[in-house]
């Protein structure tokens, strides 16, 4: 599938709940969260089933994300049923690690390929502010067992104004030496409304983007910098996809209708 600007679209990135066990700064808006009901979000069948029908348009890989996908009861079924899709080359998952110690072994069992895991510092005081309840040597003791059970592992770190060299210096030096891949990400904000954007020069390369969001609520987000979405139509599971990838734009702006915990980065 090609979008208007010939990008080839073969990437799916899928938000199974907007809920998550941390409450990072630069993701969750302040203050309390709306509690959603179960209904308001796609079930696992209906998951499997909009994403069987994008692999036979040709989405190759297919990433799971949240909030924090891990919170999300029966997760591991989930996983079972995209990895048994015909044509599905990859399946990832993106996690904050809180609870890969205890579910890591299960992911693996359950037919996931790789996962991305967040950490931003290796300071624990540091950690715990920018996650308001995080514990740095439970993530540490997540991505460890996910490493000894062979998990290829990227570490997804969020650059934000008061990163320092020395910070990322560190945890590319912990990446190294444990084999994990390392990624720097840039910290922006996606409301109108506010004017911290990319805070180090590292711009979005939307040249080359290939990838498709399917939110928890069944809406399809053609670009993560925009607040244009599509109703899944579970009648026309494949003309909801093409009109998501006409959609999609050239470029994307800065602001969004979602915040990032909806969304999934």
């Amino acid at each position: 599938m090609k979008d208007l600007f010939n990008r080839e679209i073969s990437y799916l990135r899928i938000s199974i709940t907007d809920k998550c066990n941390l409450r990072c700064t630069y993701c969750m808006p302040d203050g309390e969260v709306p509690r959603r009901k179960h209904s308001d979000f796609l079930s696992f069948e209906e998951i499997t089933r909009i994403a069987e029908v994008a692999v036979s348009l040709g989405i190759r890989k297919v990433r799971l994300t949240g909030g924090e996908p891990l919170v999300k009861r029966g997760i591991c079924d989930l996983v079972a049923m995209l990895k048994a899709l015909p044509g599905l080359e990859h399946l990832a998952l993106t996690t904050n690690g809180v609870l890969l110690d205890s579910m890591a072994r299960e992911l693996k069992n359950s037919g996931l390929d790789s996962m991305n895991i967040s950490l931003d510092t290796l300071d624990p005081e540091r950690y715990r502010r920018i996650t308001r309840v995080g514990n740095l040597s439970v993530t540490l003791a997540g991505i460890e067992k996910a490493r000894r059970i062979g998990f290829p592992i990227k570490i997804n770190t969020v650059v934000m104004e008061d990163t320092t060299e020395g910070e990322i210096a560190a945890l590319a030096d912990f990446c190294r030496r444990n084999g994990y891949r390392h990624q720097l990400i840039n910290h922006y904000s996606l409301s109108a409304d506010k004017k911290d954007n990319y805070s180090f020069d590292r711009p979005p390369k939307c040249s080359a983007c290939n990838r498709i969001r399917l939110l928890a609520d069944g809406k399809l987000k053609p670009c993560l910098h925009s607040d244009h979405e599509v109703p899944v139509d579970m009648n026309d599971i494949a003309g909801s996809i093409r009109a998501t990838i006409e959609k999609k734009p050239e470029r994307g702006g800065i602001c969004s209708n979602r915040s990032m915990v909806e969304i999934g980065g």
